[in-house]
C-alpha cells in the first residue's frame, strides 16, 4: 500500500511541475487546522513528514492571519500557535486580519502564481482550491498524510491551454507576418544588390578584356615570330687539314743532326778500341 501511495503521489506531482511549472523545494503554505492535526496525531518532524509525500524538499510556510486566528482559540491551541510559530512566514498585505480561509484565498488568487501547496483541513476550502487551476490540496487522515488527485476542472484547463499554444494568437500572427515581409524586403534588396554586383563585375570583365586587346594590339610586333637570317659560316674545322708550323722542320733537321754525331761518334769509339787491340802473334 505505501508503494502504491508512493506512486500516485509522485505522478501527481509530476503533473504539476510539467503543466504549471513547480519546482524544488516546493512552498506548502499550512493553516492552523492542519498544524493542529500534526500536533494531534505526533506527526513530527512536520517537513519530513510532508517532504516524503511530495517526494523532493519543501518549505513549511504560515501567515500572520493564521498565527492571529490560532491565539484567538484560547490555550487548547497554544502548542498548534508554538509549531505555527517556528514555520517561516509569507507575506500577505492586508491593512487588517482577515480569516485564514480569506487570506489564503487572496494570497493564491486566480492562478496561484507563487505555486504553493496548500495545506488543510478544511473541507470547504479544499474544495475551492479544487476549482482553481493549479492549486495542489494536501490533507491530513488519523497519523497519514495524503495529496489530493487533480479534479477534473483542472484537467480540462491544461488541456485547453495545450489546444492554445498549438494555435498562435493575433499578436503572434501580426509578428510573423511582419517578419516575412522583413524577410521578403531584405531578399529583394539582396536580388538587387547581387544583380548590381554581377552588373559590375561583367563590365569589369569586358573592360579588363579591351584592355588586354589593345595591348595585344600595340605589342604586335613583339609578339611576331622574327626569323633570322643564318650568317655565312666557315669551313668546317675537322674537315681541314692543319697547317704545318715552321718549327717542326727544324726540329726534325735538328734530330737528325743529333743522330748523325752519334753514329760519327760511334764509329770513332769503334775505331779506337780496334787500335787498342794486339793481334795474335802467328807462328811462322
Amino acid at each position: 500500500m505505501r508503494l502504491k501511495k508512493q506512486k500516485r503521489h509522485r505522478k501527481i506531482v509530476r503533473f504539476y511541475t510539467a503543466c504549471f511549472g513547480f519546482r524544488q523545494p516546493f512552498k506548502v503554505l499550512c493553516d492552523g487546522t492542519f498544524v493542529h492535526h500534526l500536533i494531534v496525531n505526533h506527526i513530527s518532524p512536520p517537513d519530513n513528514a510532508v517532504s516524503t509525500i511530495l517526494g523532493a524538499p519543501v518549505k513549511l510556510l504560515t501567515t500572520r492571519c493564521v498565527l492571529a486566528e490560532l491565539k484567538s482559540l484560547g490555550d487548547s491551541y497554544s502548542e498548534s500557535l508554538k509549531a505555527a510559530g517556528k514555520l517561516f512566514t509569507a507575506r500577505c498585505d492586508h491593512e487588517r486580519r482577515k480569516s485564514a480561509e480569506a487570506c489564503f484565498i487572496e494570497i493564491i488568487g486566480e492562478n496561484n502564481p507563487e505555486h504553493f501547496f496548500v495545506a488543510t483541513q478544511d473541507t470547504d476550502l479544499r474544495k475551492k482550491f479544487q476549482e482553481i487551476p493549479g492549486v495542489p490540496v494536501i490533507f491530513g487522515l488519523r497519523n497519514a498524510l495524503l495529496l489530493e488527485p487533480p479534479s477534473a476542472s483542472q484537467r480540462q484547463f491544461v488541456k485547453s491551454s495545450e489546444e492554445e499554444r498549438l494555435h498562435m494568437t493575433e499578436l503572434e500572427h501580426k509578428l510573423l507576418s511582419k517578419r516575412q515581409k522583413n524577410r521578403l524586403t531584405s531578399k529583394e534588396t539582396k536580388d538587387f544588390s547581387d544583380e548590381n554586383e554581377a552588373l559590375e563585375d561583367q563590365n569589369l570583365g569586358l573592360q579588363a578584356a579591351t584592355n588586354e586587346n589593345n595591348a595585344k594590339r600595340r605589342m604586335v610586333v613583339k609578339d611576331r615570330v622574327q626569323f633570322k637570317r643564318n650568317k655565312a659560316k666557315g669551313p668546317n674545322p675537322l674537315s681541314c687539314k692543319k697547317k704545318k708550323s715552321q718549327r717542326q722542320p727544324n726540329l726534325a733537321s735538328e734530330k737528325e743532326d743529333k743522330d748523325a754525331g752519334k753514329t760519327v761518334r760511334n764509329s770513332r769509339k769503334r775505331k779506337r778500341s780496334r787500335k787498342g787491340k794486339k793481334l795474335p802473334e802467328t807462328d811462322g
